[in-house]
C-alpha cells in the first residue's frame, strides 16, 4: 500500500478495455455520479468530468486495456490512469492542441482530434504524464476543491468519510500526492 492509499479517505478504481468504443463514457458517468453523491460543486463535477472523459478515451483509442483510480480528498481530487498499450513517443508534441496520432478508425469514430491531453491540462490544477512506448503510459491529474461546507464535517450523502484530518488536510503537493518530478514527461 502506497502513500496515496494510507491517506486517502475513498478510492475507487475502474477498468477500461481498450477498443470498446460501445462502452466509451461509462466511467467518466460513473465517476460523475460518485462526485455529485459525495455533494461537490457542480463546477468541480465538470472539471473532473471533462477530464475523466478525456483520459478515458485515450486508454479506449490507444492501449488494450487500463485502469483509472478516483482518489477523493477532502481539499481535493486526484486521478491515476495507467495503460498497456502503445505509449507515447514525444510526450511534450502529444501536449500540443491539434496534436493526434489516431488511426483512419478512430478518426470515422468522431474521435482523435489532439484535444485530449490539451483539453485535461485545461482543466485541471495539476497533470503529470510520462510515458513509455510499447509499454503504455501513466496519467496524473487533479482538481483542488473547497468543501460544500464550511465545518469538518462529511461532505457525503453516498457514504464516502470525507471527514477532516490533519493527515489529510492541505494541498497534495505538500502530502507528496502528486509527483513534484517528471520523467520523461510533461508536466503543468
Amino acid at each position: 500500500m502506497d502513500q496515496t492509499e494510507r491517506a486517502t479517505p475513498f478510492h475507487k478504481i475502474f477498468r477500461i478495455e481498450g477498443g470498446n468504443f460501445t462502452h466509451a463514457g461509462s466511467i467518466s458517468s460513473r465517476v460523475k455520479r460518485v462526485l455529485k453523491e459525495a455533494g461537490f460543486q457542480s463546477k468541480v463535477i465538470r472539471r473532473m468530468s471533462i477530464a475523466t472523459f478525456e483520459a478515458e478515451m485515450n486508454v479506449i483509442c490507444y492501449a488494450r486495456h487500463g485502469t483509472l483510480t478516483l482518489f477523493v480528498f477532502p481539499d481535493f481530487l486526484k486521478v491515476v490512469v495507467d495503460d498497456e498499450g502503445v505509449g507515447i513517443k514525444d510526450v511534450h508534441q502529444a501536449m500540443r492542441e491539434g496534436f493526434s496520432t489516431a488511426d483512419e478508425k478512430i478518426r470515422e469514430l468522431g474521435f482523435g482530434a489532439g484535444m485530449g491531453l490539451s483539453n485535461i491540462k485545461n482543466v485541471t490544477d495539476k497533470m503529470v504524464l510520462t510515458s513509455e512506448v510499447n509499454r503504455g503510459t501513466h496519467l496524473e491529474f487533479m482538481v483542488n476543491v473547497h468543501p460544500v461546507r464550511n465545518s469538518c464535517e462529511a461532505l457525503n450523502p453516498a457514504g464516502i468519510n470525507l471527514k477532516c484530518n490533519p493527515a489529510t488536510g492541505g494541498t497534495a503537493e505538500q502530502h507528496g500526492i502528486i509527483s513534484n518530478g517528471v520523467k520523461d514527461g510533461a508536466e503543468k
